[in-house]
């Protein structure tokens, strides 16, 4: 898409918001504006899959309980809580001033209060299968939950799970109101009914999305002032990064996100910091991020080239990870050098990880040839176009070892599918975290997890892996379920399912006007305690 054309929409959504609040400037609660380049699939946080709907579903609801940007699990909805003993029980006592945001079907008020027995309805309908909510899973391991009254609400665990309350924070365990969702039904995706900082105003699909002030919200800041304190938040949804870019950089956007090929070299130097020129109006802020970026095989493929453990080790061994970050990366991230759990989790090691060694590469890869009789072994590496830069370097650096490396580019949405249908020999693919456990990370290694009902790409399968998978479920301490969690991960790193490239961080630039924003390891959005200073014309 051009960039007159990203102008001209951009405006569009601009103008939008200030028709519909015109004291904006004059009250210096100004609009917070961002393009998000990947489109928003719903509003509903049943559906809340992908980052750019969780930045969006964020905003608008709320749920029993949130996670800081230290990674602790703190009361949003809920009071506060208690554990019995045994670790199956978890009591949650609800506030009693929250309200859903304004709608007509809540009767006179437009509004009423949320209650227990709004969890109630909201957890059943996460399971329902006629829902068919991604998000399902989050209960698995809950075998029972009711409302005791408006302000309990209890839930009982098949086992003991010490990363539940993490998996509570996540978007899917959002409340929703009953009566709104019944009216609706699968509109509800467009028009969203929640508790958060933030109201839903007007959605253009795949141009633009409007949400303003919740007048409502019921947090107050550190001095007992109410949030948020924006008047509102514009999106734009262009999938041009290096227009979304100049946009930025022209101000005429707030924010921007991670670092992209087309512009890294200009906004930030070989080595990681921001160009003198921009100082003066940009800041940037960097941060530990729970995202793995990696290469997976598929266990099950026919090809003697991927059923190879030495073909899949050479490979393993045979690029320089710190030297891909340097001149990819510009210094951001870290090379992935431990195993598939990323730097910042109990759990990780990075000791047990592959390192640079070409000669062995070679040793490993000379020995498959002999063992399989085949001399020119060939690969096929499936990106899309955002990681076509990785994929090259590596294609290079193993053609210096003698593997034949073919890559094949195609849309985001046609990997995502193909790799959940086991369609790919090797695939680009990242994971970010759900829950800051690394549970989570392991679970894509779990043979039970098998695409397409379970996040196991690769379908690696181990029984011992699978033994201490099971093991770590019930085990509460937590120093002993990390040394678990180390085990495991060197399980999978010896048998090499994947190619570990690099533990991400989050990068976020802003308008030197933007305050309070701030970073988290899940790249969380949230904008309940940004402020916006009105620039000086």
């Amino acid at each position: 898409m051009n960039t007159l054309k990203f102008i001209v929409l951009l405006s569009l959504a601009i103008g939008i918001t200030a028709c519909n609040s015109a004291k904006t400037e004059s009250n210096d609660h100004l609009v917070f504006r961002y393009n998000q380049h990947k489109n928003i699939g719903s509003l509903d946080p049943a559906f809340s899959k992908d980052q750019a709907d969780i930045w969006a579903t964020n905003a608008l609801f709320n749920g029993l309980v949130e996670m800081d940007k230290h990674l602790n699990v703190k009361p949003s909805i809920a009071k506060h809580w208690q554990i019995s003993d045994d670790a199956l029980n978890y009591t949650f006592t609800i506030k009693n001033n929250i309200k859903f945001h304004k709608h007509y079907l809540f009767g006179k008020d437009s509004t009423r209060n949320v209650t227990a027995h709004d969890f109630e309805y909201s957890f059943n309908r996460l399971v329902n299968k006629n829902v068919a909510s991604p998000g399902s899973w989050t209960l698995n391991k809950v075998s029972d939950f009711k409302a005791i009254n408006d302000t309990v609400f209890k839930i009982k665990l098949k086992q003991p799970f010490p990363a539940f309350l993490g998996l509570l924070t996540m978007k899917y365990c959002s409340v929703v109101p009953k009566e709104i969702v019944d009216y609706y039904g699968s509109d509800f995706r467009s028009h969203p009914i929640g508790t958060g900082p933030f109201l839903f105003k007007r959605w253009e699909e795949n141009i633009k999305l409007v949400f303003i002030k919740n007048p409502d919200y019921f947090e107050l800041d550190d001095k007992g002032q109410q949030l948020p304190y924006l008047q509102a938040i514009a999106i734009t949804f262009l999938p041009d990064k290096q227009g979304e870019f100049l946009q930025f950089i022209q101000g005429n956007i707030d924010f921007i996100s991670g670092l992209d090929a087309s512009y890294k070299d200009d906004i930030l130097t070989a080595k990681g910091e921001l160009q003198v020129k921009y100082n003066p109006i940009i800041n940037s802020i960097r941060g530990p991020y729970l995202n793995t970026e990696y290469l997976g095989f598929n266990m099950d493929s026919k090809l003697p080239e991927l059923k190879s453990l030495l073909l899949r080790q050479a490979i393993n061994y045979g690029f320089d990870r710190k030297k891909m970050m340097i001149y990819l990366r510009n210094g951001v991230g870290y090379p992935a050098r431990g195993g598939f759990i990323p730097k910042g989790l109990p759990g990780y090691n990075p000791l047990i990880g592959y390192s640079y060694q070409p000669e062995k590469a070679k040793q490993l890869l000379e020995k498959f040839k002999k063992t399989t009789g085949i001399n020119s072994p060939k690969i096929t590496i499936t990106t899309t176009s955002n990681y076509l830069s990785f994929c090259e370097y590596i294609q290079r650096e193993l053609q210096k070892i003698g593997l034949i490396i073919n890559i094949n580019v195609i849309p985001a949405a046609s990997l995502k599918s193909a790799k959940a249908n086991s369609k790919l020999d090797i695939f680009r693919a990242s994971w970010i975290a759900d829950y800051p456990d690394a549970e989570n990370y392991l679970s894509l290694f779990y043979s039970n997890n098998f695409t397409p009902n379970g996040p196991n790409y690769t379908h690696f399968k181990d029984t011992v892996f699978d033994r201490l998978y099971k093991l770590a479920y019930t085990e509460t301490n937590h120093v002993v379920r990390a040394k678990l969690y180390s085990k495991m991960d060197s399980i999978v790193i010896k048998k090499a399912p994947i190619i570990p490239l690099f533990y991400d961080e989050v990068v976020r630039f802003t308008r030197k006007n933007i305050t309070g924003l701030g970073i988290n390891p899940i790249n969380l959005l949230d904008l309940k305690h940004v402020k916006k200073e009105k620039t000086q014309h």
